[in-house]
């Protein structure tokens, strides 16, 4: 199925969504695909692999109703990240790098129901997502979403685009400013 879109999961910062994820056979797979792209392209460097290692960790995002499934889920996709890291900088790898993408995984990897659009527990929420943009290389800007705002057009303000077809303005929740990609999960100074 992924070769079907096989250009896609070949851009390192397209993002993908699976609104059921499991425990992430899918989104393993596409990350798979992405860090192969990173390491063909910037295996030689360590901060441009970190920094584009964490765009392709930060471009997934997953959904599952079972709490069980996040976790594996999460598990996988950083035990993905974390051997080929390490396998290419062994004893230079960072632990701020391996923290921000555990970070990035919890923003990214939710607890929820994605037909309600609101977390599983006591209290459910809006799910929220995070989008991560890199901006000047190596700073990311954080926006938080609401779920349902970027899937239902009812919510989302109209505008037309150049071919006079509607477009859609997505607005977010909260706005962070710009950290040091290895530096996102410091959410106490942000």
């Amino acid at each position: 199925m992924l070769d079907l879109v096989k250009q896609e999961t070949e851009r390192i910062d397209s993002r993908f969504l699976e609104p059921a994820c499991g425990t992430g056979n899918f989104l393993t797979e596409i990350l798979e695909r992405k860090l192969r792209v990173v390491e063909e392209r910037y295996a030689k460097n360590q901060l441009d692999y970190e920094r584009y290692a964490v765009l392709a960790v930060s471009s997934i995002y997953g959904i599952d109703i079972l709490e069980d499934n996040v976790h594996e889920c999460r598990k996988l996709l950083f035990g993905i990240f974390d051997k080929k890291y390490t396998h290419l900088f062994k004893t230079s790898a960072k632990e701020k790098c391996r923290t921000a993408v555990r970070f990035i995984l919890e923003r990214n990897i939710i607890h929820g129901d994605a037909l309600t659009y609101k977390t599983v527990g006591d209290k459910p929420k809006p799910i929220t997502f995070s989008e991560w943009s890199p901006v000047n290389g190596s700073m990311l800007k954080r926006r938080d979403f609401i779920f349902s705002f970027l899937v239902e057009k009812k919510h989302q303000l109209t505008l037309f685009n150049d071919e006079n077809e509607e477009a859609y303005l997505d607005m977010p929740v909260k706005e962070y400013p710009l950290k040091h990609f290895l530096e996102v999960a410091d959410v106490d100074k942000q």
